[in-house]
């Protein structure tokens, strides 16, 4: 088991034993029914081409992909927000490899619909040194077609953990982007791609670095 898989692995532990059965069954409930909806089939696969964009980073600079690709490829890493535990981790595992993925001269960006303010902190709190790039109403997780919007059932139960996604997004949408990995060629083309509804589960780094 890799240490990211551990590291979800313990995780779940801790949550089933801290949060309430109820809780813990509206989340899978919601799981189960982005299931059934098919997303990753809809969203774009390897072979497309990744739609061009300018997007603020957490230092409020903006970045473009049509620049990022003429010096090599392109990591595009999808995630909810700072409230999220497993994004968290991913973000941390990212950065702990950083330097593999720079030896394959591969650029990597973290994306959430977060306002400026949530991605600085992210950036600060986890010291990434990588950008943190904020997609306003995930605008180009949409072209992607990897965002969905919370169901009504499950909103009661994050406003009472304290998420509160008017506050983190800086809209009323209540819409996330699937947890999602994109490796992008100089041409701008996709050539890998990972993406699970099920946001527990996350790419190996590791196995990530092997594709570039």
């Amino acid at each position: 088991m890799n240490v990211l898989a551990k590291q979800i692995e313990e995780l779940n532990h801790t949550l089933s034993s801290q949060l309430p059965k109820e809780v813990l069954h509206v989340f899978e409930k919601s799981i189960e029914d982005l299931k059934n909806r098919n997303l990753e089939e809809s969203s774009c696969k390897v072979g497309d081409k990744m739609p061009e964009f300018s997007l603020p980073n957490h230092k409020g600079q903006m970045i473009s992909s049509a620049e990022i690709l003429k010096k090599g490829k392109m990591i595009l890493a999808f995630y909810r927000g700072n409230w999220c535990p497993y994004c968290n981790l991913e973000l941390r595992s990212l950065q702990e490899n950083l330097s593999g993925i720079k030896n394959k001269n591969a650029f990597l960006a973290a994306i959430s619909p977060q306002t400026l303010d949530h991605s600085r902190t992210m950036a600060e709190t986890h010291e990434l040194d990588f950008d943190v790039l904020t997609d306003a109403d995930n605008t180009l997780a949409k072209k992607l077609g990897i965002v969905f919007q919370l169901q009504d059932f499950l909103l009661p139960y994050y406003q009472n953990l304290g998420i509160d996604l008017a506050d983190f997004n800086g809209n009323a949408e209540n819409s996330l982007p699937i947890p999602a990995i994109f490796v992008v060629d100089g041409e701008g083309c996709i050539i890998f791609r990972f993406l699970d509804v099920n946001y527990m589960n996350r790419l190996d780094v590791e196995e990530l670095i092997k594709v570039l």
